[in-house]
């Protein structure tokens, strides 16, 4: 790719690499952990014409927590926890749905960073979002004075 310069990495995480929920932590932490090696590997190739976009899925029809998955041994403590509804568990959506997305930013001009698939992602994303900046608004005079300037 660097030496056609041109090209195009397509990863994908999940919205999971955006928002947390309950009793999947190192999930998140895999995914979150693939945010920051994308935003930084798309900052690397830019010079060579490479982009580079990281699909983040809702929760699709497939056996990403059956029989596929390690379980860990369930700790009674957090049965509540564990049995909690996660947001993007209320429609799963058909992997395959997901082809005609990834060839439209595979051929786009100017792709996106990031994209979220799914109909669920962009809600909760965008509270989970929110949430933050109001946070961040509200200590902004502790935040900016930890600074010591």
């Amino acid at each position: 790719m660097r030496a056609q310069k041109s090209g195009h990495i397509i990863q994908v995480s999940s919205i999971g690499g955006l928002v947390t929920f309950p009793g999947i932590g190192m999930y998140h932490a895999s995914k979150w952990a693939l945010e920051g090696f994308t935003d930084a590997l798309s900052r690397e190739v830019a010079q060579f014409g490479i982009k580079v976009t990281l699909i983040e899925p809702a929760g699709y029809e497939t056996d990403w927590a059956g029989s596929s998955a390690k379980h860990a041994r369930p700790i009674k403590e957090y049965d509540e926890v564990r049995n909690t509804p996660r947001p993007t568990s209320a429609k799963r959506g058909r992997p395959e749905a997901t082809a005609e997305a990834i060839l439209k930013i595979v051929d786009a001009e100017n792709p996106p960073l990031r994209l979220l698939l799914g109909v669920s992602p962009f809600a909760v994303v965008k509270d989970t979002y929110q949430k933050r900046i109001d946070t961040w608004e509200e200590w902004k005079e502790v935040t900016q004075n930890a600074q010591g300037n």
